[in-house]
Order: structure tokens, then C-alpha cells, then sequence
């Protein structure tokens, strides 16, 4: 058999045809995946690839979505550059001239049982054990009594808990906890009811931690066994009362409600307070919360530091932030970023440099409408070329590394621990999920087997259809890219 040799002149002719050729192959795999979308949703897909910078397939690339927590792709990139992956949060407790303890908070998310950094189904430890450790500093230091009052100090950022568009129903769960600058337990506690001991009597309540904050109205009823379950939960806003009625069968397994905490700082003191009367140490006044408005400006509590604590790195924070979709740490890093880049840690100075960050990497007027920094929000918009190119950025920065290491691997941990789990290479895609009533969104990186690493942007709005169909819809058009 003999092979012709090809004329010179031809191979720069035929090296072009064969990429443009492995291009639409790969366009019409994905057209072929995504076909009609369900529910008749609004649907806007950009597919880059990395080498080129070639957009390989687009769908409404242009259109402003609903970005659900898409929207801590921004959070993550605008921490990891302007704070930098080593940066940690101090958390200090002083006793001042007037006689108080004063808890001063730093924007640390990090003071409760969780673990860091992530580590796959790692149990959570006591919520209020930093307390308890810092409770521990303070009587070491000497303290025996106190004269004044136990301070939770969140005035480093001015009192602004909630977004604009957050709903009040937002405000009653943990996703939706309100944003201060002193922050424990996530800003949240447990719930569990559990039956009574025969039909008629009350459920059984305990609380974690298991500190009384909130004053408790149950009238959960415990009913025949086999019946159905049912449970609501109400709290008035500002009123520390807890609404729980319904009913749950004999023999059910325990139902757990969270439910945000409505002032952190107060709730800090109360359980610093707590800790400290437990420990022997005679309070002579009580715990209360120090606020501040955006109008006043801040002054750093003076004192004698008699415990202190150090956060985890922020790159630990965000890999947590990032593969269990954590709001609170989102709505934290972004007042951080606001106050160390412009004096002021509020929502609005931290969305003002995520603005200034979005034209560094070259964004196209209009490409984004921020509002939050965890994507809660109904009025934030993007469109899936900024995802892209944002993602784009990232790949090639100083932070590459990482940056790729705070996305969830598919099938393996996070959010999309199971999802997308029967893909032949491991870690051949790392995305954040975002999921909202209505929206549903998957961005970030796919091992091309023949063109490389693509970043992704797949945003999903306004569909009928279940949210599962959606995402198997989703999670089909991701696999069609490694392909």
C-alpha cells in the first residue's frame, strides 16, 4: 500500500481545518445535548476554549440570567485577589475603661463547629465551642468578675443584615441568616422535635446549642403512628419568639427545624455570658449587642485583650463558602473586601469593587446587575459570557491553583457530590451549582479530551418543568464537553 506525502503548501491548510473541524464536532454534541430545554425554560450557555479563547458553543451568551449562587464565582475571585488566600480574621474580647467584656467581632465565619478546611462529610463539632475556648482565655487571663456588661461588638461593618430583595422568609432560615460582623454558629440553631410518649402528649424540643435565645411556643401535637408529619415554623420579625405547631406521629424519627438567629452579636453575648457564669465569673450587668448605623463612623473598642482568636486561612474559608454553597461567609467576604479596599464594610462598598474587579478582567457594560455577595438575591443578573470570562481569568492568573481548588468536583464532594458521578476521568469537571426557586445554574471547568480545559457558564431561568428534570437537562449538557 503506498500513502501520499502531502505538499508542504497544504499542512498549515489542513492544521487549520482540523481544529475548526474538532470545534463543530464538539458545537453539535452539545447542540445534540441540549436540545428543546425543559419546561420551557430560559436558557443562556457559553462554552470557552481556555487554549484559544475561541468560543466553542453559545446560547443567549449575551442575555442577563438570574445567577442563584453563581453568584460566589464573583465573591470568591474578588476575595482570593483583593484579600488574598492567607488572610485570616482576629477575633478579640476586651475589657474596656467602663467595666464591660467587650466581644469584638472581626467578619470571621468561621466561629462554630465546622471543620477546615473542607473535608468531605466531616461531622460538625460543638457550635459554640470558640466561645467556650475564648470563655476559657478570658478566666485564664485573670478575670474573675465583671462589672459591666458581656458586649457582642459587630460595628466593624454598620447593622445592614439582609439584601434588598431577600424575603422574609429568607430571613426565618439558615440560607437567609443575617450578615453582622459577629458571627457564631453560622448565625443559625437547631430545632429537633421528637414524639411524645403516647398520642396527645406535647413533642419533645431540644436545641443546638443548646442555648435558650429564643423563647419557644410549641404546639406540636404527637399523633397515631403512621400519620403524616407535619411541621411549621414562625418567628414575627424582630420578636425572639419561635412559633412551631403541627403534629408528628409515634415512632417518627426526629424532625430538625434551623432557623436563623435574628441578632448574632446578641446571641454571642448571650452565649459568652453563658460560658462565663459557668466558669464562676460574677457579671454584674447583662448581654447586650453593640450596633452601629452606615451614618456613624466606626471607632475600634479600646481595652486590655484578655482572649483572642484566629480564623483559618481565606482560602480555606472560601472552599467551604464554595463547595457547600455557604451564604453568610459570601455576604461576609464581600463587606471585607468593601472595607479593606474602601474604608466602609458595607454591601454597597464591597459591590463597588466587585464592579471595579469586572473591569480589570475586561467586562462589557451591562454584562452584570449585582446586588448580593452569595447570589440570594432576586435582582442580581448576569449573563453567561461574564461567567466565562471570568473563569477565564482566573485560569491564567497567579491564584490558578487555588482558585480551581474551591470548586466541587463532579460525583465527588460539595454540591455536586451527587451529581454527574459516573464521568470516566475524576475531577474532570469542577463546578459551583446555583439553585433558586426558578433558577438553576452550573459554571465552571471541563476536561476537553481533545481541546483542553473549556470554562462553562449554563444558566436556567423561568421553568415549569421540576427542578431535578432541569438539572438532569443541566448535568447532560456538561457531560456532552468532556467528550
Amino acid at each position: 500500500m503506498r500513502f501520499a506525502l502531502l505538499a508542504p503548501a497544504l499542512c498549515p491548510l489542513l492544521a487549520a481545518v482540523v481544529p475548526r473541524a474538532m470545534a463543530a464536532d464538539l458545537e453539535q454534541r452539545i447542540e445534540i445535548a441540549a436540545g428543546a430545554a425543559p419546561g420551557k425554560a430560559s436558557v443562556g450557555i457559553h462554552v470557552v476554549e481556555l487554549a484559544t479563547g475561541k468560543t466553542i458553543y453559545r446560547r443567549n451568551e449575551d442575555r442577563l440570567f438570574l445567577p442563584a449562587s453563581n453568584m460566589k464565582l464573583f465573591t470568591s475571585a474578588l476575595a482570593l485577589l483583593r484579600l488574598g488566600p492567607d488572610r485570616r480574621f482576629t477575633t478579640q474580647v476586651l475589657l474596656d475603661e467602663a467595666g464591660n467584656l467587650v466581644l469584638v467581632g472581626s467578619g470571621d465565619p468561621s466561629l462554630s463547629g465546622r471543620v477546615f478546611p473542607y473535608r468531605k462529610n466531616a461531622p460538625m463539632g460543638p457550635g459554640l465551642a470558640p466561645i467556650e475556648d475564648l470563655a476559657d482565655q478570658i478566666v485564664a487571663s485573670g478575670v474573675r468578675r465583671i462589672s459591666g456588661d458581656v458586649a457582642g461588638d459587630d460595628r466593624l461593618y454598620p447593622w445592614e443584615p439582609y439584601a434588598p430583595s431577600w424575603t422574609q422568609d429568607d430571613a426565618l432560615r439558615d440560607y437567609g441568616a443575617p450578615v453582622s460582623a459577629l458571627s457564631v454558629n453560622e448565625n443559625a440553631l437547631s430545632v429537633t422535635l421528637r414524639p411524645g410518649e403516647s398520642v396527645g402528649a406535647p413533642a419533645g424540643i431540644s436545641l443546638d446549642p443548646p442555648l435558650e435565645y429564643y423563647a419557644i411556643d410549641s404546639r406540636v401535637a404527637t399523633v397515631a403512628r403512621g400519620a403524616e408529619a407535619k411541621i411549621r415554623l414562625a418567628r414575627q420579625p424582630g420578636s425572639r419568639q419561635l412559633l412551631l405547631w403541627g403534629s408528628i406521629p409515634l415512632g417518627h424519627a426526629p424532625i430538625v427545624e434551623t432557623v436563623a438567629i435574628d441578632d448574632p452579636a446578641l446571641y454571642a453575648a448571650c452565649a459568652l455570658y453563658d460560658a462565663l457564669v459557668r466558669r464562676g465569673v460574677a457579671v454584674a450587668g447583662g448581654a447586650v449587642a453593640w450596633h452601629r448605623s452606615a451614618s456613624e463612623d466606626y471607632l475600634a473598642p479600646r481595652g486590655r485583650i484578655v482572649a483572642s482568636r484566629s480564623s483559618p486561612p481565606v482560602i480555606e474559608l472560601l472552599g467551604v463558602m464554595d463547595k457547600v454553597s455557604q451564604n453568610l461567609f459570601a455576604e461576609l467576604m464581600l463587606r471585607e473586601v468593601g472595607r479593606i479596599a474602601r474604608r466602609s464594610g458595607t454591601r454597597e462598598a464591597g459591590l463597588e469593587e466587585m464592579e471595579a474587579m469586572l473591569g480589570e478582567i475586561g467586562a462589557a457594560p451591562g454584562d452584570g446587575r449585582l446586588e448580593d455577595g452569595s447570589g440570594l438575591s432576586r435582582n442580581a443578573l448576569v449573563t453567561p459570557r461574564l461567567v466565562t470570562r471570568l473563569l477565564a481569568y482566573l485560569n491564567q492568573g497567579p491564584y490558578r491553583g487555588p482558585w480551581l481548588s474551591l470548586l466541587p468536583v463532579a460525583g465527588e464532594e460539595g454540591t455536586l457530590e451527587h451529581r454527574l458521578c459516573c464521568l470516566a476521568e475524576p475531577g474532570s469537571i469542577r463546578a459551583k451549582t446555583g439553585s433558586l426557586s426558578r433558577a438553576l445554574a452550573l459554571s465552571g471547568y471541563a476536561e476537553n479530551r481533545s481541546r483542553g480545559r473549556l470554562a462553562f457558564s449554563i444558566l436556567v431561568n423561568d421553568f415549569s418543568a421540576p427542578s431535578s428534570e432541569v438539572r438532569a437537562w443541566i448535568d447532560k449538557i456538561a457531560a456532552a464537553l468532556l467528550e
